[in-house]
Formats: structure tokens, sequence, C-alpha cells
């Protein structure tokens, strides 16, 4: 019998955010199914957005580690920058190409782990296997220097192909780094068991636990605390908002939406939040189910960079309704279950007002939509994405 197929997915590191989250769920998902996957983390710890996130606490890694998947680390600290190509030591570039050597295929989490394998073609320890980047932003111009490793990879024959998660993405990047390589789509697709719509019970339990009145709308922004994610847009359409509508509660996720932030905090008193406005800032949490469940709006505010946010899928498999910019594919994942603005706070608040007055319509939307939104459909395209690299690089050998 022909032995399973061996992929490598190459980390960055291990810190909150929806790419991490989507890749581990296909990770865990490919793995279940038959194939043999394991991990190459080049960070051990993750210092952003005013936190520090260690590998071993991370929800991700411990998925993936209960999944029987392996996980080996380089140890570095992951920051504002991916690490160059040059940087990494000798020592490091022998794990990385024993990692390699014993897979069938590689996967890369976005752009920025493709430096370590520039470096080890460079020194002439890169085995020949395919690579595919999964890409996750529909603005790569923020990639800083990883764009240029992607095109680098492209040119030099490193990179057989790309995985995007919205056509947006698969667009810009294409144009961005002049790529020349297998090109597939993969939309998103999320736990529909685990975000799901609360009891009676599980509901009523997470408002007391957060001092949220029954009858007291709520709005969840769920975000790290980032220029991308436009949280000063948010907060200005919660001043604008919370004017009208006092007795709505905010409730704001992510790494570093916390008062211990003191750029959180100055953002708060910059956006003219009135005083007394209920803002629940509740920093990285481990249970999103929970909190979209009590959620009436899931609110995404983003300035770039955005190309098939999880959270609007999330919240809406939960019975939230979605409410958004128009950046990437946001617009087309919402339609017929929620509302696309502009970057307006006044016209986001006014939005935000017309969805609370047509609650239930919504509300029987997202439901109705929760069939398209699982995973299973997503995992098997990446299974049989990982078919069709494999059936490249044998052509193009």
């Amino acid at each position: 019998m022909a032995r399973p197929l061996r992929v490598l997915s190459l980390y960055e590191g291990f810190f909150a955010g929806g790419a991490r989250i989507l890749h581990t769920d296909v990770v865990a998902g490919l793995h279940a199914g038959g194939q043999r996957h394991s991990v190459l983390s080049i960070a051990s710890e993750a210092r952003r957005e005013s936190t520090v996130q260690p590998m071993q606490d991370d929800p991700r890694y411990l998925r993936l580690a209960r999944a029987g998947v392996e996980v080996r680390t380089l140890g570095r600290t992951a920051g504002g920058e991916p690490p160059e190509p040059w940087g990494f030591t000798d020592d490091e570039l022998s794990i990385a190409r024993d990692a390699v050597e014993r897979a069938d295929a590689i996967l890369s989490l976005k752009e920025q782990p493709l430096g370590i394998l520039l470096a080890l073609r460079e020194r002439g320890m890169m085995p020949d296997v395919p690579v595919a980047a999964c890409l996750h932003r529909s603005d790569p111009t923020h990639s800083g220097p990883a764009l240029g490793w992607l095109a680098a990879a492209s040119e030099t024959g490193l990179l057989t192909a790309t995985i995007s998660c919205a056509q947006t993405t698969s667009d810009a990047y294409t144009r961005a780094a002049g790529l020349s390589v297998q090109r597939w789509v993969v939309a998103n697709g999320i736990d529909t068991e685990s975000f799901r719509p609360g009891t009676v019970d599980e509901i009523a339990t997470t408002k007391r636990e957060l001092g949220i009145p029954d009858s007291a709308p709520v709005v969840v922004f769920a975000a790290r605390f980032d220029a991308m994610k436009n949280p000063g847009l948010f907060l200005r359409a919660v001043a604008c908002h919370s004017r009208r509508r006092p007795e709505t509660r905010y409730v704001l996720c992510g790494a570093g939406m916390t008062w211990e932030n003191e750029r959180f905090r100055a953002l708060v008193q910059e956006s003219d939040v009135p005083p007394g406005t209920q803002l629940r800032a509740l920093g990285i949490r481990h249970d999103m189910p929970s909190i979209y469940r009590v959620a009436d709006i899931v609110a995404l505010t983003s300035a770039f960079g955005e190309a098939s946010p999880l959270c609007l899928l999330e919240g809406a498999a939960c019975g939230a309704t979605p409410v958004t910019t128009n950046v990437g594919d946001s617009a087309r994942q919402v339609e017929g279950i929620g509302a696309v603005t502009s970057h307006d706070p006044d016209e986001i608040a006014a939005t935000w007002e017309h969805v609370l007055a047509h609650r239930a319509a919504y509300r029987d939307a997202a439901f109705a939509a929760r069939p398209r939104l699982g995973r299973d459909r997503m995992i098997d395209e990446y299974r049989d994405a990982l078919d069709a690299l494999l059936q490249v690089e044998r052509a193009a050998a």
C-alpha cells in the first residue's frame, strides 16, 4: 500500500490571527483524513500588538499537538518583521533542511516563511520539493520585504503554486509580485459545529459574565489592534452610535484590545467616545463562539489587506449580522446576510441601527446561510490542490 502524502507547513510563528486559525484547521483536517502533516515554526513566541504570545500557550499549537501533528521550532521571537534570508544560522538551516527532506510537499503559511527556503536554496541545501504559498491578504504591498521573497521564489522556480483564500488575493499578488506559477483559490470555511447558535442558557451565562443586560444590543469587534483593522474607525462609529443608542454594549476582542494597552486608551479618547459608553475591551479570547452568540452585529472596519475575514463567517454562523467595509472579498462574503459600508463612521453607525431595527430578518438569513459556511468543502479543495501541486511538479520535471 502506498504511504500517505507527507506535507510540511511553514509558520512564521504561532500568534493570534485569522490566517493561523484557518491554516491550522486545514492541517488538522487533512491530517485526520489520512495525510501526514508536520509544522516547522520559525518562532517559538511572538511579541505583537503589545502582547507576548508563547507558542506553547497558543490554541492553534495546542490543537495540532492534540491531533498528533509534529511541530518543530527554530526558537526565534516573531516581531514586526520576518527574519531576512541571510540571517539564518547554520544550525537553523540544518533543522529546516531536515524537515523539508521528509516532506513530499510544502505549504508556506503566507509569504513570510519563504525566506528560509530561499536561504536553503542559496546555500545548496534545498531539496527538490514542490512549494505552495498560502496567501491571505488583498493588499500585498503591506507585506514588507516578504513580497520580494515571493517574487524571487517564483522567478527562480522555487515556488510551484499559490493557494489564495480569495480571488482578490490571487489577483493582487499576481500583479504585485509578477507571479508566473499555478494559482488556486480556496475560499475560507469554518467549523460550524463550534460556531453555532447558542442555547438560552449559554447566551444567558455569557451575558452575565460580561455584565450585559438581556435587552441590550451587542456589537462585537473581533480584530487585533493594528492599522489594517482600523480600530479608530470602529471607535468613531461607536462614538456616533452610542449617542443614538446608549444602551448598546460594544465588545472588542483581539491582541492589544485591552485597557492595559496605552495606545488603545489613547485611541478611545481621540475618537471622542462619550463617557459612560459601554465598551468591553477583552483582549485575546479563546472562547469566541460564546462571544459571537450574544452579538447582534459583528463589525469589521478594516482599511486594507483583508481577503476573506473569518470573523464575518464565524459571527454569521452564530447568528450575528456581519457589517463590513468593502475590503478584499468581504462584500461577497456577506451578500444576503449582512451589510457593506463606506469608511464613514456616521454611515457605519446608521447601518448598525438599520440592522438592529430589522434584526429578526437578518438573523434568519444568517442561520439559512450556515450550510455554505462550513469547512469540509475547504479541506476537500485543499486536498485537491495538493494532489494538483504534485502533478504540476511531475509535469515540470
